[in-house]
């Protein structure tokens, strides 16, 4: 049955909350006869036939002109969605935002706020954009203005009043564009701070990395000194021990061979619409207006409904490019332009931060400029959500490499992404081990992002460090059986720019989280610890220790004959040395071969050859990171996208997208912006 304009329920439900905010007297009484007058003015001004068949966020529209039949879509969008009819006729592209918004505040008999703000005392972020409600001076048109969403609309119409106790409209976008223009200190600081302010121990260290490098390079020749002046037996001792420590490290990636990757299907039950969560995607880009043809097509053909999508694409102030890309695309009320104010350090992950306040879904995934997801991927991570407990906190995608005929480097990377994400991500999700995640394709529980204080902006590779911490604050990272096509570098001077600056965030993440040892070690519990030490500063020590040990290995077990011993206790250590050079080789191959024969890229296999050369580069990435770290530790070198001249799925081209239409909830075409 359609919904009636305003029901019993509907009038009851919040309006006296929105009065109280604004602080109205109202009295029950007031109320009811305010509710009455709300009636009378929507039945005065609503045809009969179309009042019985709209909600009241929309049902005033009749008055202004707009088409019946839009708002007759946008309640069966809403109907059908589980959600309000003004945010799926907004959300659908059935109407402008501006225009939406001049028409209740005509509705309400109240002034539309289009230009500067005058705000007053009170002002706060995130909260008066949270809330929709912000101060304004004394003397200014109204004593409060409101961008009302959803809901609110029909609680306002319900608590119709004097004009004089009713606050200014406006649009979210317009508020929110004028608070960050008021507050653009306070919004920086958040962004880049609050997870220093509160929580300390897990934030990157502000002292320079010199000191820690230094302390722990003395470290080292300390334990040098006295290995070497050990006598032969607790030398012997030692030695194998740490043989079997680096052994048990290597048997993660081997073990993650047997372990069987869940297919890429969907459940055999699906949420429908109107269950599925309101989902927040956050895209942060820097110089990328090469690529905003490509992000906004994939992020139009998402198969969710459009009313429950709050898409942001994160710029920075000042990044004239590719805020003029996106300005050349009429976007639908879904899409959000946010603008970060200038601050330091400008990262991807303070970018994220100034974001996250102001998500609206309670689910949320962070998608790179140039990647192209799977159309249905929000809808499989709401459902393994929804199927799964609390403690699972974070769902990682599969990214694929979808440019490999581009060069060998571009090969190669692509072996080493499928054997991470279709091999050992799988793996170490299946074990409930820690996981450092992949910095994009990576979707939360919204709540539990803002408990862990969001990302943290002084980190360069911030993906790796939240997946620690999440371990740490005892949520689990899952795998999401859903891909996501990503360009690779294609030249080795770009590879090793995105590179380093991965290697340096494994160095910060790991300086990090070692400075409380014994803490760590508690808070993990001693297999996910030793999981951890491995996956992260265990992957930058093994690069800078891979020429060195490789040219050794060569030259003791290739080159020469292999020394003998006359027992077996002395023949073990160079017996254990042997088995860690060939499980070394197995850990760096084998994943990256099974993980092609996953994706049926039997033309890529025989590459795997060529990981021991590629490791090479690795270490030299590794080697560059120690030295930023010490001269530039928060440089964040940027990848430069839209270079890519072959596509494996043919996805992976940048054409301009073509001007919005009305939408329902099926996915859009991927010429267009729905």
């Amino acid at each position: 049955m359609p919904a009636p304009i305003l029901t019993k329920t509907r009038v009851r439900c919040s309006a006296g909350r929105i009065w109280r905010r604004l602080g109205s007297p109202a009295s029950p009484s007031t109320f009811r006869s305010r509710r009455e007058r709300a009636l009378s003015f929507l039945r005065f001004t609503t045809p009969a036939a179309d009042a019985s068949a709209l909600p009241a966020e929309i049902a005033f529209l009749v008055a202004e002109g707009v088409p019946v039949d839009h708002l007759a879509r946008a309640a069966r969008l809403a109907r059908d969605g589980g959600t309000d009819a003004a945010t799926a006729l907004l959300h659908a592209g059935l109407m402008e935002e501006e225009a939406y918004y001049r028409a209740l505040a005509r509705a309400l008999r109240v002034p539309f706020l289009d230009g500067p703000m005058p705000f007053g005392p009170g002002l706060q972020f995130p909260d008066s954009l949270v809330t929709g409600l912000a101060p304004l001076v004394s003397g200014a048109p109204a004593p409060c203005v409101l961008a009302p969403r959803g809901p609110q609309v029909a609680e306002l119409l319900a608590g119709y009043g004097p004009a004089a106790r009713m606050p200014a409209i406006t649009t979210p976008t317009r508020l929110r564009e004028a608070v960050f223009s008021a507050r653009p200190g306070e919004i920086a600081a958040h962004a880049a701070d609050t997870l220093r302010l509160r929580a300390p121990h897990w934030a990157s260290p502000r002292e320079p990395a010199s000191r820690w490098l230094l302390f722990l390079g003395l470290c080292l020749c300390a334990g040098i000194g006295l290995f070497s002046a050990l006598p032969p037996a607790p030398a012997l001792a030692l030695t194998l021990a740490a043989q079997v420590v680096f052994l048990t490290m290597t048997v993660f990636r081997t073990a993650a061979l047997s372990i069987g990757a869940p297919a890429e299907a969907p459940p055999a039950v699906p949420l429908p619409d109107r269950d599925l969560p309101t989902y927040t995607v956050l895209v942060a880009l820097y110089r990328e207006a090469a690529v905003v043809p490509r992000i906004v097509r994939a992020l139009a053909g998402l198969d969710y409904p459009a009313a429950k999508l709050d898409l942001k694409f994160v710029i920075e102030a000042g990044d004239r490019e590719t805020a003029e890309a996106l300005a050349r695309v009429p976007f639908p009320a879904r899409f959000e332009i946010v603008v970060a104010p200038p601050g330091e350090p400008r990262t991807k992950p303070r970018a994220l931060n100034v974001a996250l306040p102001l998500a609206r879904g309670s689910h949320l995934v962070v998608f790179d400029a140039e990647d192209v997801p799977d159309p249905a991927q929000l809808r499989r991570a709401a459902e393994v959500f929804s199927r799964s407990p609390q403690s699972l906190a974070c769902l990682q995608g599969r990214l694929v490499i979808d440019n490999p005929a581009d060069s060998l480097l571009a090969r190669l990377f692509a072996l080493e992404y499928t054997g991470l994400f279709d091999v050992l991500n799988p793996a170490l999700a299946r074990w409930a081990l820690p996981i450092p995640l992949g910095g994009t394709s990576t979707h939360f529980r919204t709540r539990v992002l803002r408990d862990l204080h969001g990302w943290d902006a002084w980190n360069v590779t911030e993906d790796a460090d939240l997946g620690i911490r999440l371990a740490l604050a005892g949520y689990r990272v899952g795998d999401l059986p859903s891909h996501t096509l990503e360009e690779a570098p294609i030249t080795v001077r770009a590879w090793l720019h995105q590179r380093t600056r991965w290697m340096k965030g494994f160095l910060q993440t790991s300086l990090t989280h070692g400075r409380r040892p014994i803490a760590t070690l508690r808070d993990l519990g001693w297999l996910p610890a030793l999981c951890a030490v491995t996956m992260v500063p265990g992957t930058v020590v093994s690069a800078l220790v891979y020429p060195v040990c490789f040219a050794l290995a060569l030259n003791g077990f290739v080159l020469n004959a292999l020394p003998a011993a006359p027992d077996f206790l002395s023949n073990l250590p160079t017996g254990l040395a042997l088995t860690l050079f060939a499980m070394g080789l197995a850990a760096l191959a084998l994943p990256a071969a099974l993980g092609c024969l996953r994706r049926g890229w039997r033309d890529l296999l025989w590459l795997v050859l060529l990981l021991p050369a590629y490791f090479g580069l690795i270490s030299l990435a590794a080697w560059l990171a120690l030295l930023e770290l010490v001269r530039a530790p928060d440089r964040w070198n940027k990848t430069e996208h839209g270079l890519s001249r072959t596509s494996r799925s043919g996805l992976l081209r940048s054409r301009r997208p073509a001007p919005p239409q009305a939408t329902s909830a099926a996915p859009a075409s991927p010429s267009s912006v729905r």
